[in-house]
């Protein structure tokens, strides 16, 4: 879909070229107005395709780790598509930790709303594990501060990998900002590696991360 628009943009540019050139004389002025309106059109058409809807499929995803993820459950790929993010989450036992903290920071009902779309980077069990057990417990128990961390992981836009690759720096919930680096399947947001990406649910997909991201204080 995205080369679709991206063809059919550059014909649009060409076709408004060559009307400039057969002009000429008496009608620069309008040709010169023509010209100079040409490349807004286009940027606004590529920044449009470069963020699509954000919606995925199983097949779509990618990254080593999604071999980790587990089969014919309702944690599965196919599992995970009809329900919304937190509980499908929650049926995944790659991110225990994850939905613990969710559920600590009552923000379950917010991530599962129907008419939301997200995109939420979750960091598997083991980046929680990764912070120590009395850090994690002092997060968990501060409840502003837990909310912070966890908001700062969702953006509230769907997209997909072209998506936040072609964005670069993306707002969050929380307030601050995530950057985006790398291509093809090497991909980090704030430093994080993308262990599988593209994994749809009901309305979100969901990049599971290796580390657990900070907000500046």
């Amino acid at each position: 879909m995205r080369t679709t628009r991206l063809v059919s943009a550059f014909g649009g540019i060409t076709a408004a070229l060559i009307s400039v050139a057969a002009c000429g004389g008496g009608e620069q002025a309008a040709s010169t107005t023509t010209a100079a309106a040409a490349p807004t059109t286009t940027t606004a058409t590529t920044t449009t395709a470069a963020m699509g809807d954000g919606v995925t499929t199983t097949g779509d995803v990618f990254g080593a780790g999604c071999a980790s993820l587990p089969k014919d459950t309702e944690g599965s790929l196919d599992g995970m598509v009809d329900d919304p993010v937190a509980t499908a989450a929650g049926n995944n036992p790659l991110l225990t930790k994850l939905v613990a903290a969710v559920k600590a920071a009552g923000l379950v009902d917010t991530l599962n709303k129907t008419d939301a779309k997200y995109t939420v980077f979750a960091p598997y069990d083991p980046a929680f594990e990764a912070l120590g057990q009395d850090a994690l417990n002092a997060v968990l128990a501060d409840k502003a501060k837990l909310t912070s961390i966890l908001t700062f992981h969702v953006v509230p836009q769907r997209m997909d990998k072209d998506g936040i690759v072609s964005a670069a720096s993306l707002p969050t919930v929380q307030g601050g900002a995530l950057k985006v680096e790398g291509a093809g399947d090497d991909i980090t947001v704030n430093g994080a590696k993308v262990l599988c990406g593209n994994i749809p649910t009901a309305n979100a997909t969901v990049f599971v991360i290796d580390k657990v991201m900070m907000p500046a204080s």
